[in-house]
């Protein structure tokens, strides 16, 4: 019977060197897993600080539609006092060319007054009481009695008129005053409406500038997570690949291992055969692959 030839050990290198990838398949397997928590914390840590954006961007957004809402108010009633203006222009107007009117129908000469006729109406009447005088005279003096009584009463209804036109004109002032009084206040509301309208809107501008200032760094923060996400994807890829070859160098291990106790079997004699517990190069290398892929995939979301 010829005799058993040593096992072959060409394949030793193979082995040694698949088991030395393996390592380094182990080393890079972790230092990715590594670099992946990195670019997800980085992930996480931008999308809270989007979300805190998006929070504080809503106070200064309600707060411009309040302010809208005021604005909108003040030009309705800027409107409505543009209407009062004019009615009150309209009616300042009025009350100047009632006054004119008035003016027109003052004379060119006031008549004497009633006081001076009825001084005048007394000497006559004490002329014709103490003198005698001839009966032509006595008749002209009556006459003269006789016109200047007439001329009292045109005086004193004049003179009612003259006091009646003087009050009219009066209060034609006084309503000419009132009216542009009106104006007046009408005016100074006016400006005061004018002037808020203008602070809201440059309240307005200026919410809208912080809110828009909020949504440019949110958006560039989205950018900066979108890049983030790209690099987790690829670190993931290179991670999946990483662990294919580390199956693909497992199963060569294997199968040197599978190899190596069938040698054995055919090179031990019968009698010193025994149930293998296992090559220790082999378990190590078992060991080694549990560790690298027990490590789940890791999500965005975890």
């Amino acid at each position: 019977m010829p005799a058993r030839s040593n096992p072959s050990y060409a394949s030793d290198r193979e082995e040694r060197a698949d088991e030395d990838l393996l390592r380094r398949l182990e080393s890079q397997h972790r230092t990715l897993l590594e670099r992946r928590h990195e670019l997800i914390g980085e992930v996480r840590r931008l999308s809270s600080e989007q979300k805190s954006l998006y929070d504080r961007r809503q106070a200064p957004q309600a707060e411009v539609e309040r302010l809208y809402d005021e604005h909108a108010k003040l030009g309705k009633r800027l409107a409505e006092l543009r209407t009062l203006r004019e009615k009150a222009r309209h009616q300042v107007e009025t009350k100047v060319i009632e006054r004119r009117e008035l003016l027109l129908k003052v004379g060119a000469a006031d008549p004497p007054s009633p006081e001076q006729i009825r001084k005048e109406i007394a000497e006559l009447e004490l002329r014709h009481q103490t003198n005698a005088v001839p009966a032509e005279e006595e008749k002209a003096l009556v006459e003269r009695l006789r016109e200047r009584t007439k001329a009292l009463a045109d005086a004193e209804a004049h003179a009612a008129r003259t006091a009646a036109h003087a009050e009219a004109r009066k209060a034609a002032e006084t309503a000419i005053a009132e009216a542009r009084s009106a104006v007046e206040l009408i005016v100074a509301e006016m400006d005061r409406s004018s002037a808020e309208r203008d602070r809201l809107m440059l309240e307005i501008r200026a919410r809208l500038e912080a809110a828009g200032g909020m949504l440019a760094e949110m958006r560039a923060k989205g950018r900066t997570r979108a890049e983030l996400v790209a690099q987790v994807d690829a670190v993931s890829k290179e991670i999946a690949a990483l662990e294919l070859e580390g199956r693909e160098v497992f199963g060569r291990l294997k199968a040197h291992r599978d190899a190596y106790r069938e040698r054995m079997k055919n090179f031990a004699p019968p009698r010193e055969r025994a149930p293998s517990r296992g090559d220790p190069v082999a378990s190590a290398a078992d060991r080694r692959f549990e560790e690298l892929m027990k490590r789940g995939k890791v999500n965005l979301g975890g």
